[in-house]
């Protein structure tokens, strides 16, 4: 239940939090000091820090989670050798991490959510969910 509700607050409040804390990395988990040392910043480093919906996310990346993710649930029709498509556009192609984050924002809309429509065999699971919107909102891009 626990998970769930992270779930739908991350769904909620989450969204575009990689265009609004582009400085945070996979390494630091987000630190709480970061702009608190200058003095004049310290009055609001910490609502900023504990209203972040990625604060207390766990570390989840590529290797990680991502690698088998894409490869359980989209490459076999995003790989650039899948033998066949099934009408998967051929510039839409998942065989790197690179490759994952260019698309990031349109897998974001189409795998997790009321309406799933990939991977089109069938959902994933809510657990799988909630990690892939980890990963592709919180995590560093590109990791």
């Amino acid at each position: 239940m626990l998970l769930l509700a992270l779930a739908l607050a991350l769904n909620l409040a989450c969204h575009g939090a990689l265009e609004e804390d582009s400085g945070r990395t996979s390494t630091d988990g987000g630190a709480s000091d970061g702009g608190a040392s200058d003095g004049e910043g310290s009055d609001t480093a910490g609502p900023t820090d504990s209203a972040d919906p990625c604060a207390d996310v766990p570390l989840v990346n590529y290797s990680t989670f991502g690698a088998g993710f894409i490869t359980a649930n989209c490459q076999g029709c995003h790989a650039s050798t899948a033998p066949e498509r099934f009408g998967a556009p051929e510039s839409v192609v998942f065989d790197t991490v690179e490759q994952v984050w260019t698309w990031s924002s349109r897998i974001l809309q189409l795998v997790p959510g009321d309406e799933e429509r990939m991977p089109p065999a069938g959902g994933i699971t809510e657990d799988d969910a909630t990690r892939l919107r980890w990963w592709l909102e919180c995590a560093e891009p590109g990791t």
